[in-house]
């Protein structure tokens, strides 16, 4: 099976060449429309992205303009090319699985933040996670996603409620861990590790070589006292 790599570009006429072969012949605006309402789910695109793009397939044989009305707006429709394409892509490409995500990466280095503020991080991603279930769930209640979409949805649905027990497990791990009430003075302490365990040995055995012995301060005292009697 093929690896064949596309780029973001190469994916965004992939989708575009999905909904001319799903729904039909379409303008520009239509099939913006048609990413807001369906796809926008799993890719996101705009105007500015797919009116070039719609420009460069057409020169490339994969769409044809069927038909332009008045202001030059065109309609639309997938070519034989397109649709060898289309399926191409569907039976030899191997999506990538490259790790990108912004949200992974705040995960990462939640760490850095005291007890307070981790929650409080997890808590607004674990709020974005539920608004997210929320819509989707809503667009599965309408009960009109076509054929085509509903696997979509469904994946959409699992990973959300995944993320949002990730979000509540990691809540209560933090929690957890937090400084008790009786450390309350040091509520940004970090957890202790067997490092910072060992540096705070360090510095209490300084801290010992330091401070003079018990014998050593009673014949310091001593020595005082009889200066004084003198």
């Amino acid at each position: 099976m093929s690896t064949r790599r596309y780029s973001e570009p190469m994916s965004l006429r992939i989708a575009l060449l999905g909904l001319l072969s799903v729904s039909g012949p379409a303008s520009g605006y239509d099939l913006t429309k048609r990413f807001e309402t369906s796809l926008a789910h799993v890719w996101q695109a705009g105007h500015s992205q797919i009116y070039p793009e719609l420009g460069k397939m057409a020169a490339d044989g994969l769409i044809t303009v069927e038909a332009e009305g008045a202001r030059g707006r065109k309609i639309y429709t997938i070519t034989p090319d397109g649709r060898s394409e289309l399926h191409r892509w569907l039976t030899e490409y191997t999506p990538t699985t490259a790790p990108r995500s912004e949200i992974a990466l705040q995960a990462f280095l939640t760490p850095l933040l005291d007890a307070e503020e981790a929650v409080a991080l997890v808590e607004r991603l674990k709020a974005n996670f539920e608004n997210r279930l929320q819509e989707l769930l809503a667009v599965r209640g309408l009960g009109k996603e076509p054929g085509y979409g509903r696997y979509a949805l469904d994946l959409g649905i699992r990973q959300a409620r995944m993320a949002v027990g990730w979000a509540a497990d990691t809540i209560a791990d933090l929690k957890k861990s937090a400084p008790s009430d009786a450390d309350a003075g040091h509520a940004t302490r970090a957890p202790e590790t067997p490092e910072t365990r060992e540096l705070s040995e360090i510095r209490g055995n300084r801290e010992n070589r330091e401070s003079p012995a018990p014998s050593d301060r009673r014949e310091s005292g001593g020595k005082t006292a009889a200066a004084e009697a003198e």
